[in-house]
């Protein structure tokens, strides 16, 4: 793996509480031991999460983003022992909900006066950090972050500036769901991928990983042979499998795709 054209100082940041989620590995302890070998894909998982933030009938309703962006949310601060309403936080996802995109642009063709409000207000991009403010009533900032492949990276940067301006924690939420009809020619997304983030400038649980960000030219290195990629690349957010690979398997660093000829290299340690 090259180093990338330096662009930018190197911010490090702690991980003071991890969650994920994806079919057939509902959780980080799962997906850390299918990533080292040391376990298959759980059979049997539930075809989409259950977070008990909501009200069942909330639930019910929620599209399948939402409840995704929500359980990692709350399995992260929960590992974190934060507070959730407490923790400023990022929600970064590549398309949003497509699935809803595409029934919004059909309807519109169709019968615009057959749209359903429920599906109007959750097609919205920060759909998921309003489910989750008023959830668990958190007042603090909170930010929707898009920029297609570089999603994570530009969460993962967000984060960073937001600790380094004073921040004590912050919740970044990194996920995508199944793209559907027309848009999924042109935006592919399979299946749900969700990762959850507590980050702390300074480490608040004594959790001594740790990430070093650098901006920087240069390409990325592609989908990699990590079991985690190989086994759900094809999700929008797949770039987050990297992240979750190499510190899984503890690798050092890993590329993300952070823009047009820019990456960002993490380093990972202790």
């Amino acid at each position: 793996m090259s180093s990338p054209n330096v662009m930018s100082p190197n911010f490090r940041l702690h991980i003071d509480g991890i969650a994920t989620w994806a079919s057939g590995l509902p959780d980080w302890p799962a997906m850390r031991a299918f990533a080292r070998g040391e376990a298959e894909l759980v059979e049997g998982t539930p075809r989409r999460p259950a977070p008990d933030l909501l009200p069942a009938n909330e639930r019910r309703r929620a599209p399948d983003t939402v409840l995704l962006a929500l359980q990692v949310a709350q399995a992260a601060c929960a590992d974190a022992g934060a507070d959730p309403k407490a923790l400023p936080s990022i929600f970064a996802s590549t398309h949003g909900d497509l699935a809803i995109t595409d029934y919004m642009c059909a309807t519109l063709a169709d019968s615009p006066a057959d749209l359903s409000p429920t599906k109007f207000h959750n097609s919205v991009h920060n759909a998921a950090a309003g489910y989750w403010t008023i959830g668990c009533g958190c007042h603090a900032a909170t930010t929707a972050i898009s920029a297609h492949r570089a999603t994570l990276a530009q969460g993962l940067i967000e984060a960073a500036l937001q600790l380094a301006a004073g921040a004590p924690q912050v919740l970044l939420v990194a996920y995508d769901g199944p793209s559907t009809g027309p848009l999924g020619t042109m935006s592919q997304s399979e299946g749900l991928l969700g990762l959850g983030l507590v980050l702390s400038a300074h480490s608040a649980t004594g959790n001594n990983l740790r990430l070093a960000l650098q901006l920087g030219k240069g390409a990325d290195d592609g989908n990699g042979s990590g079991r985690l990629e190989t086994a759900l690349s094809g999700n929008a957010m797949a770039p987050a499998l990297k992240l979750l690979d190499a510190i899984a398997t503890g690798r050092d660093c890993c590329l993300l795709p952070a823009g047009r000829d820019t990456v960002l290299k993490v380093g990972i340690g202790a």
